[in-house]
């Protein structure tokens, strides 16, 4: 039907429309107002158009997915000592496939709850948990919470590297995306238990539980789920065979997320965290006994993937160990406890030696590791009592001290404070080399008043301490939880001329081919943190320990050659200490129990310095006698009196020669 007025039946053109406002320039409101809709609408065209060539492009370099079939397992270990003879063989304890509905239902649901709380809702990709973690990134200022879905560490755990790139995590959201169209929830969660890297060289929740618990992981209980659960965050860090008490930390926070989620109540997460779980190790065919060097090499095992990062590979290391010296260090270690470890009250011991630059030799972390795999060498941390001293008396020479300086030594009071002398024992005037022979604790005190408390912290970060040190004058009596091995590395260090030192247990990864992966350099063989003390100063030291062990309270641990060396006490005999060196060897013992018991009047200078002695007389076989003095005339002496102050304005005018600065409390294990 014609739309025409005149019903003529030709068309006529419409009334011209009213026109719009103009703007000052003559356009049209209307005109520009769709410029405004119409360019963002091209752009978006635009962007969507390049994403959709982007993910085009990175879906053609898709890896295969044929790896999906194929289950991880824990590679072999085998693990030789520096002169190439085997010490142990690890590898034999492989995780069978389990599915979800085989677990017990507290561990799938403590990894939900800690990882992808959202993992039942969304579909592969978490846009609300995206946002949250972008949220939490921007309020922390750094990335504190990462937004990965369970379906994206699944892709990246199989078919991608750990490289963060934009190519990798386009890949990674594109290949979750796929597993969900492909598999159920439950399928991926049990892909991603079976496959997820879980510390201490252990692929899946059951290569895991039966590596940490010895048990399957169909049997853990809720502490143990949790635990595992909470490796995720950092597995080599958290792995508990390396640090007990941070795996516990962490397990905690996985049942209060699961308290979160719904999963648990308040009150069965309290009781969880009440009973933390526990290291259970298998037991060796022929018992704990055919298991030398087991703590050594968890040590290096835990510490393997610092140098690798996570491998399926089978390896053959190269270790710093010396096995004759391993195998004296634990004869001399069951010898004592034989004779006099139920007498004395002693439940534990650790010894740990290592050479002047760092390589641990032998070491020891318990009595008995089929029953404890607890390293009391390298995570336990206790007082050292009178072994801290050299570290003060250093700061005394440096200060301008000198080995025949006069001291009073009588009852002092520091701030109210009244240290005693062992057996409340003072010989009033004496000099300052025998005020550390005799293990003076109110001349220990009075050198730090004079020093300062900040000095002789600086020096302990310096010689290698990390551990936190208080400002207060109880630091001048070992008061300063250590661990052996950062002790031990402080008397390497003097041992070593003052050049700090970084302790390290592989000097070689080869994969089951032979290619080579990691080999510490002769370079790195002499690195370390620098020149951390001055030579004359740790020259006179050195004679001053050497005092010690020739007429002092260390006078059990002379072995017939040059040595220096310290006892230590803590209070109510709770823990017994000596440490020592000759130029070839630093060596370290600690006595005392997990619990903190005291043992029955066990002294630095009476069970620690005779282990310390036949070990040391053992390991020194065939070794040349030499002398502690070292370096020029002029450093063996010291400076002489009346230059002693110009030369140490000197020193602090030219600076420090050590890359750690003061208060520095990077790791002094290598790398």
């Amino acid at each position: 039907m014609s739309n025409d007025a005149d019903g003529d039946g030709l068309e006529r053109p419409a009334p011209p429309s009213k026109p719009g406002p103009k703007s000052k320039d003559g356009t049209s409101r209307r005109g520009w107002l769709a410029g405004l809709v119409y360019w963002p609408i091209v752009l978006a065209v635009w962007g969507v158009i390049a994403a959709m060539g982007v993910v085009v492009w990175y879906a053609y370099d898709l890896p295969s997915v044929d790896k999906l079939s194929a289950i991880q397992r824990k590679p072999t270990l085998t693990l030789l000592d520096y002169k190439g003879r085997q010490i142990a063989r690890l590898g034999d304890v492989y995780g069978e496939p389990v599915q979800v509905n085989q677990l017990p239902a507290h561990l799938p649901r403590a990894v939900v709850a800690t990882e992808d709380r959202r993992f039942y809702s969304h579909f592969g990709v978490d846009p609300i948990g995206l946002a949250r973690a972008m949220v939490t990134i921007l309020m922390a200022g750094g990335v504190v919470q990462g937004g990965s879905t369970i379906s994206q560490q699944l892709a990246k755990n199989v078919f991608l590297t750990h490289q963060r790139t934009l190519k990798r995590k386009a890949q990674e959201v594109l290949l979750a995306l796929w597993l969900e169209a492909n598999f159920s929830k439950d399928q991926i969660l049990t892909l991603y238990l079976n496959r997820v890297y879980l510390g201490a060289g252990a692929y899946g929740v059951d290569a895991a539980a039966r590596r940490y618990f010895n048990k399957p992981a169909t049997k853990v209980n809720l502490a143990e789920a949790a635990m595992l659960a909470g490796l995720l965050k950092a597995p080599t860090r958290l792995a508990p065979t390396r640090d007990l008490k941070a795996a516990r930390n962490r397990a905690a926070v996985v049942l209060s997320n699961m308290v979160a989620a719904g999963y648990i109540d308040a009150a069965v997460a309290k009781g969880a965290k009440a009973r933390p779980a526990s290291l259970r190790r298998p037991r060796s065919r022929n018992g704990p006994a055919a298991r030398p060097a087991r703590y050594y090499a968890d040590w290096v095992v835990d510490r393997l993937t610092d140098y690798l990062g996570p491998t399926e590979r089978s390896l053959v290391i190269t270790t710093t160990l010396d096995r004759d010296m391993q195998n004296a260090a634990e004869a001399a270690m069951a010898a004592l406890f034989a004779s006099v470890g139920k007498k004395r009250k002693i439940g534990q011991g650790a010894l740990l030696a290592m050479t002047p630059n760092g390589a641990v030799r032998a070491m020891v972390g318990g009595r008995n590791y089929g029953k404890s795999q607890y390293n009391r060498a390298t995570q336990a941390r206790r007082q050292p009592g009178s072994a801290f001293k050299p570290v003060v008396f250093l700061a005394g020479l440096e200060a301008g001290l000198r080995p025949d300086s006069k001291f009073i030594d009588k009852p002092i009071t520091v701030n109210g404070w009244s240290p005693k002398n062992y057996a409340g024992k003072y010989r009033g005037r004496i000099t300052y080399a025998q005020a550390l022979a005799f293990s003076s604790n109110s001349v220990a005190v009075q050198v730090l008043e004079k020093v300062g408390a900040d000095e002789v912290v600086i020096t302990a970060r310096r010689l290698g301490l990390t551990t936190p040190i208080p400002r207060n004058p109880s630091i001048a009596l070992g008061s300063a939880e250590v661990n052996l091995l950062q002790l031990t590395s402080v008397y390497a260090t003097l041992a070593n001329h003052g050049r700090g030192i970084l302790a390290h247990g592989i000097l070689e990864v080869r994969d089951n081919k032979g290619n080579v992966l990691y080999r510490r350099s002769r370079a790195d063989a002499f690195s370390g943190s620098g020149q951390v003390a001055r030579p004359w100063h740790v020259n006179e030291l050195g004679k001053m320990l050497a005092g010690a062990i020739r007429a002092g309270t260390g006078r059990n641990a002379r072995i017939g050659r040059p040595a220096a060396g310290k006892t230590g006490t803590s209070q109510d005999y709770r823990d017994a200490w000596f440490l020592g060196y000759t130029n070839q060897l630093a060596t370290g013992v600690w006595l005392g129990n997990d619990n903190g018991a005291p043992m029955h009047r066990v002294t630095g200078g009476g069970a620690p310095a005779r282990l310390w002695r036949d070990f040391m007389k053992l390991a020194h076989k065939g070794m040349p006698a030499r002398p502690l003095s070292y370096g020029s005339k002029a450093a063996q002496q010291g400076p002489s009196l009346g230059t002693g102050n110009l030369i140490e304005r000197l020193w602090k005018s030219l600076g420090a020669t050590s890359s750690i600065k003061p208060g520095d409390t990077h790791s002094r294990e290598d790398p």
